[in-house]
């Protein structure tokens, strides 16, 4: 037995999330990026197995280092073979990007110890046609130094009750943020990045901030008034949702420090 962990890029343009589901509410089968690998594994090893993802991306958010391990009962398959299989059977908006073998013990979601997403956002100026997919538009530029003021005040455990969405099933509200912060990855196009880390986040929480910051700099506001936000714990108190459309998850960290006194049983998902 083999455990297998595959890092996996995808444009979620049109999946329905990364997490399987039988069928829509209409009763149609609805496209997934863990059906699909589940379904390209299952073609390669001739049977079916159960992929375990990191984190549960939402309807239309992207990824460039998703995570996700299976169990495989073959042993003579290298990782080089699974490479080479899996993006030859997979459709063109998923790519694996490396194939590790891991120790039994090893599983995706609970290994994980922090998650890094990046939110892009084209500001003022148009971009391409074909970057629409992945980027939010807004059409003026929104002053920097007011936006990571903003930012500063997600930094250590915060109860992130503002920003759940509701029906968000997460046991307990409180995350651990490494970091968050702005900077431009190409001033003169316009084209700004919002990155943010945590062992873990509630379900749409990364659309919630950015939307929250990048419409309260809009008002006037500063970094005190985001922290009187945050602080109330009041879902109301959060301004608009930032569209998927911008959003990746960038990176799955798993050999940092194991924070989970406050978050046992969390869904880790945006």
């Amino acid at each position: 037995m083999n455990n297998i962990l595959l890092t996996v890029s995808y444009d979620g343009t049109d999946f329905c999330g990364w997490q399987r589901q039988d069928k829509s509410d209409g009763g149609e089968p609805v496209r997934t990026v863990q059906g699909e690998l589940e379904a390209a594994i299952e073609k390669m090893v001739g049977q079916p197995l159960k992929l375990y993802g990191s984190g549960r991306t939402d309807s239309g958010v992207h990824a460039v280092g998703q995570a996700a391990n299976f169990e495989c009962p073959h042993d003579n398959i290298t990782p080089e073979n699974y490479l080479r299989a899996l993006n030859g059977l997979l459709p063109p908006d998923i790519r694996v990007m490396k194939v590790e073998k891991k120790d039994m013990s090893f599983n995706s979601r609970f290994s994980a110890t922090s998650r890094k997403y990046r939110y892009f956002i084209q500001c003022g100026k148009p971009s391409f046609a074909h970057e629409t997919r992945y980027r939010w538009f807004i059409p003026r530029r929104p002053d920097i130094k007011v936006l990571n003021d903003m930012a500063s005040c997600l930094k250590g455990e915060i109860d992130c009750a503002t920003f759940a969405a509701s029906g968000d099933k997460s046991l307990s509200t409180f995350r651990y943020l490494e970091n968050a912060f702005f900077y431009w990855d190409d001033e003169e196009k316009g084209l700004l990045v919002f990155e943010i880390q945590a062992n873990a986040f509630l379900w749409k929480m990364v659309r919630s901030i950015t939307g929250t910051i990048i419409e309260a700099e809009k008002k006037g506001m500063t970094g005190k008034d985001f922290r009187e936000i945050l602080e109330s714990h009041n879902r109301s108190r959060a301004m608009r949702t930032a569209p998927a459309t911008g959003l990746f998850l960038w990176e799955i960290f798993f050999d940092g420090p194991v924070r989970h006194d406050r978050i046992n049983g969390s869904v880790t998902s945006d």
